[in-house]
């Protein structure tokens, strides 16, 4: 199929793919390139500098400036609004713009507004009128101004209660590898106690711990995995949700009292969010601190992941 350019809109770049629709008052400029089977809706203005992929819809009333990039099946939202110099001023134009990428299956809902250089996971969501600040991690749902992550798309709560049965010590989760233990707890007057044991409870005998703690409730801790090291996670104080997942499936758990550990081993993606303004998060792992076990790029994750 030829792209469809409706005759009121103005279409000027040669470089749009097979079935793509370009609607009424839609202003494309010569140096844009707009891959296959898009929809571009009305009074959408795109600039030289941007690059549209596959299967992505613009709805009414965006404008795409120049630095800004859609990779394929991204969906953008009306008057969803885009930004390229953090320090506008007039008729003086920076030397370079700052990029903005939009990362496949991703989508930015209505009315929402991206400051310059930010970059949007794959498959996150940004609800409509959401103010993004920063990065926006692959999957996460942001919504809110500032923008706060409050979920993972697709990403199931655990099955298990906040008050999971001692009698039920360990249970599986969906994501490969990840399981979510209840510690012994002993109530007592003199005040509560809670235990594990290394190499029991907590299935391997840790090299290093360390605390996570102070956390502002809008960041965001962890965001990678690691090629080798296992960790175990207590919320000892307050809480914390943890988005777990290995590629294929994704699971959130809440840590909310110092009996609940979750197990994250080797080649599992994981992130910490949501902190209480109290939490301190323990976290045991299985080897010495090594900067080359970690994998930070979520895209090199799935590589990686993929091979194996």
């Amino acid at each position: 199929m030829k792209p469809f350019i409706h005759p009121q809109a103005l279409c000027e770049s040669a470089h749009i793919g097979v079935g793509t629709r370009v609607w009424a008052f839609a202003h494309v400029l010569p140096g844009a390139t707009i891959g296959a089977d898009c929809n571009i809706c009305d009074g959408v203005f795109i600039e030289n500098d941007v690059r549209v992929g596959d299967r992505v819809t613009v709805k009414c009333g965006v404008q795409l400036w120049d630095g800004v990039t859609l990779e394929d099946d991204v969906f953008v939202g009306p008057n969803a609004t885009f930004s390229n110099d953090a320090f506008p001023r007039s008729r003086k134009k920076p030397a370079t713009f700052a990029r903005t990428l939009i990362e496949c299956g991703a989508s930015i809902g209505a009315n929402a507004t991206l400051l310059p250089g930010i970059v949007v996971g794959r498959g996150a969501m940004v609800g409509a009128g959401a103010v993004v600040l920063s990065n926006v991690p692959a999957h996460a749902i942001v919504v809110g101004n500032p923008a706060r992550i409050v979920g993972y798309v697709d990403a199931k709560p655990s099955g298990a209660p906040s008050g999971v049965a001692a009698s039920v010590p360990v249970q599986a989760s969906r994501v490969a590898g990840v399981t979510l233990h209840c510690l012994p707890r002993v109530e007592d007057m003199r005040g509560n106690l809670s235990v594990g044991e290394f190499g029991r409870s907590v299935p391997f005998t840790p090299k290093r711990y360390f605390l996570v703690f102070d956390v502002p409730s809008a960041e965001i801790r962890g965001e990678h995995a690691h090629r080798q090291c296992h960790q175990f996670m207590i919320c000892t104080r307050g809480a914390v949700s943890v988005a777990v997942d290995d590629g294929t499936q994704r699971e959130t758990f809440v840590l909310d009292r110092p009996e609940r550990g979750l197990h994250v081993p080797a080649m599992v993606w994981a992130a910490q969010y949501q902190y209480s303004l109290d939490a301190v998060l323990l976290v045991f792992a299985s080897e010495h601190y090594d900067p080359a076990d970690y994998i930070r790029d979520y895209n090199e994750f799935l590589r990686v992941a993929s091979a194996r």
